[in-house]
């Protein structure tokens, strides 16, 4: 990732945790908001005005680049010790859950029956085990990529397995927002390759769409899953035709 483009993921993040909107920061430097989204969206910052900015949120251009270069080790895959200390105590699993998909603190509390000294001890849980940076005030940097991967067949993966692949695959599709598509056929192993780098690229255009919706309200954010799999594969009710020996 280029680091303008980094900087501009960080500094959004430090916005969204001082809940501060492009229409506030448009009114503080006497601009439009289409302004300041283009500014965002092009990543076409001046020094000047990433300064400008950076005195909204109360720190330098070096901390911010020190938080993006930090930043830009997040870690794409847990332990295997993180992954079971999750997977040990569901309440630690929510709230982790909350910080990767950027709820703040004030939220969690909110929409979960946990208390605020409760959710304080899980973040500091979450601190201890290198998931998160606790800061002042409950804010957080989140030290997880958007796009980690689970072990194969580590904790986390055997629970999905075993308690949302089913479950998730059951419904029937048919809610605003919902969409299922099944496709087969015999691939090359180069059409193969191919595929597997679209899907490699879409995960990350997906969790990159999911960080920065984060600076939007809860409200207008929807808990979505997106499934995508691939493997070597044939219906089980063709196996019966199958021949034993083939030439």
């Amino acid at each position: 990732m280029s680091q303008i483009k980094q900087i501009n993921q960080t500094l959004k993040q430090l916005l969204r945790q001082h809940q501060l909107t492009y229409k506030d920061i448009a009114q503080a430097l006497k601009m439009s908001e289409a302004n300041v989204k283009r500014i965002f969206a092009n990543q076409s910052f001046t020094l000047d005005r990433l300064e400008e900015i950076c005195q909204l949120i109360n720190i330098n251009l070096s901390d911010l680049f020190l938080l993006s270069e930090k930043q830009s080790e997040q870690l794409s895959q847990l332990t295997l010790e993180q992954e079971q200390e999750l997977m040990d105590d569901p309440e630690l699993f929510l709230v982790a859950v909350c910080v990767r998909d950027g709820w703040q603190f004030a939220e969690i509390i909110q929409h979960y029956q946990i208390s605020e000294h409760q959710c304080i001890r899980l973040l500091a849980r979450l601190d201890k085990l290198k998931m998160i940076d606790l800061l002042p005030n409950n804010h957080y940097k989140l030290l997880i990529a958007q796009d980690f991967r689970w072990i194969p067949n580590g904790p986390l993966a055997k629970f999905m397995e075993r308690e949302v692949m089913g479950s998730f695959m059951a419904d029937k599709f048919n809610q605003p927002g919902s969409f299922r598509f099944y496709l087969r056929g015999s691939y090359s192993t180069s059409s193969l390759a191919i595929i597997e780098r679209k899907l490699n690229q879409l995960t990350k255009e997906v969790a990159l769409l999911n960080q920065e919706d984060t600076q939007l309200p809860l409200e207008q954010r929807q808990h979505t899953g997106l499934l995508l799999a691939m493997r070597p594969w044939q219906i089980s009710l063709f196996e019966q035709f199958k021949r034993t020996n083939t030439i």
